[in-house]
Parts: structure tokens; C-alpha cells; sequence
């Protein structure tokens, strides 16, 4: 008998919700994402996970440069980095 676990792309992700200008200009460690498409609009939002003082969050977002870094980087995952508001937008750094 199979189990779900072995063929979902699809992973939870747990943690405090938290808002994405509340992690800005601080160094986390970003632990694992998720993109799914927007119910709400026609484009995807970013669910990422992080911890942040040693306790898990999750944030969302449906920064379009965020979703491009992460998905550059999925590889290199977990890693600390910094989110930086530049204008109206969001970048890893």
C-alpha cells in the first residue's frame, strides 16, 4: 500500500503565521516554501517557512522577485538570509 508522503509534491509547512514586513531587514533562516496559485488573483503567492529566534513562522507573499529567488536557490535550502523592501518590493539579500 502506498503512503501519501511517498508521492505528494505538496509539503505542510508549521509555524506562527507572520507578516512578511515584520521579518524585513532581519536575518532569518529560511527553512522550506511553497507557490500555489492565488484564488483571489490571477498569479501565484509565496508561503515560505522560516525560524526566527529559534520558533518556526510562516509568512506569505505574492512577491513575483521572491518567488523567483526562492525558486533559483530551492536547492541550497534551509540558509539564512535577509528580506529587504526595495520600493514596493521584496528581495532576498
Amino acid at each position: 500500500m502506498k503512503k501519501f508522503s511517498d508521492f505528494s509534491k505538496e509539503s505542510v509547512l508549521d509555524g506562527d503565521k507572520i507578516k512578511i514586513d515584520d521579518i524585513v531587514n532581519e536575518e532569518i533562516e529560511l527553512l522550506a516554501f511553497n507557490i500555489k496559485e492565488s484564488k483571489y488573483k490571477e498569479k501565484n503567492y509565496l508561503t515560505i517557512q522560516i525560524k526566527r529566534n529559534d520558533k518556526k513562522y510562516v509568512a506569505f507573499t505574492g512577491s513575483e522577485v521572491l518567488i523567483d529567488q526562492v525558486k533559483k536557490y530551492e536547492s541550497e535550502l534551509p540558509f539564512k538570509t535577509t528580506i529587504r523592501k526595495i520600493n514596493k518590493y521584496y528581495s532576498l539579500t
